[in-house]
């Protein structure tokens, strides 16, 4: 379902920011900064205000339309949850990120549950380590 209609339905207006940031989210082909959906929105809209952007990714998260992840570059980047479930690598020494299918951490999510009853959120995730570049270099 539509980020506009959850909006609507939850019986939140639909203000021209917010639906600013809803399309820069919708539009992207990659994950997405705040401080980049702010610029788009400053381009369109000259007197947006960051924490705009912030309220409205916080509540889009809320609503469980968007997920954030943390790439290690000092900000966080938001995807929208209809565009696929999966993880991140990321090389720690490089920063190439690899997009890992969501159904890699199954058995993780399923041993989990078995041996600890513990139900994990793995819908997105950044997991660090080396890519194989790297890895070699280092040998």
């Amino acid at each position: 379902m539509s980020c506009h209609k959850v909006l609507q339905q939850q019986g939140y207006r639909l203000t021209p920011q917010r639906v600013m940031v809803v399309e820069a989210i919708h539009n992207a082909d990659e994950h997405i900064s705040a401080e980049e959906i702010y610029a788009q929105m400053k381009a369109r809209y000259p007197y947006a205000n960051i924490s705009t952007v912030y309220r409205t990714l916080e509540l889009l998260e809320e609503l469980g339309l968007v997920t954030k992840t943390d790439f290690g570059e000092g900000h966080v980047r938001y995807h929208h949850v209809e565009k696929s479930h999966h993880h991140h690598l990321v090389c720690q020494k490089c920063g190439t990120v690899i997009d890992l299918g969501g159904s890699a951490l199954l058995p993780l999510q399923e041993r989990l549950l078995e041996d600890y009853k513990f139900q994990a959120d793995l819908r997105h995730l950044a997991i660090f380590g080396l890519c194989a570049n790297c890895q070699r270099k280092e040998t």
